[in-house]
């Protein structure tokens, strides 16, 4: 049944020169973190541990000569929030997917127009193990 509401579409990752990188898990981070004002309490909403969402923030802050994210640590109330830089680097992100989207807009409904719509994930998932196993 083909699901008229789901449309291909394209997901960025960015892998920076320098090693570092930046896509929709950094941007649901970013997207967490300013809606919660903590590091904690993005961990929470997202379901990851404390310290993998730590590790992805020191990352972004070591990958960029500006700071991404400003931590707030012992202050009354502590918490986190974007930087400007932050809310620049989200912003370039988000215009760079939507480029990438329209750019490949009519390669991607044709995609869509030869999908088959029985086409089971979790069975294709399982036959990938059993292929490799």
């Amino acid at each position: 049944m083909k699901d008229e509401q789901q449309a291909a579409h394209v997901m960025i990752e960015i892998m920076l020169p320098n090693g570092g990188t930046f896509g929709p898990q950094e941007l649901a981070l970013l997207d967490a973190i300013r809606s919660r004002r903590s590091i904690v309490g993005a961990s929470r909403a997202l379901g990851l541990s404390y310290r993998k969402c730590w590790l992805v923030v020191d990352a972004l802050n070591r990958a960029f000569e500006s700071p991404v994210v400003a931590t707030f640590p012992g202050r009354r109330g502590g918490g986190a929030e974007i930087t400007p830089f932050g809310e620049r680097l989200v912003a370039l992100y988000r215009s760079i997917e939507r480029h990438a989207g329209n750019a490949s807009k009519k390669s991607l409904e044709e995609l869509t127009a030869s999908l088959d719509w029985s086409f089971d994930p979790k069975a294709k998932a399982a036959g990938a193990a059993r292929d490799l196993g």
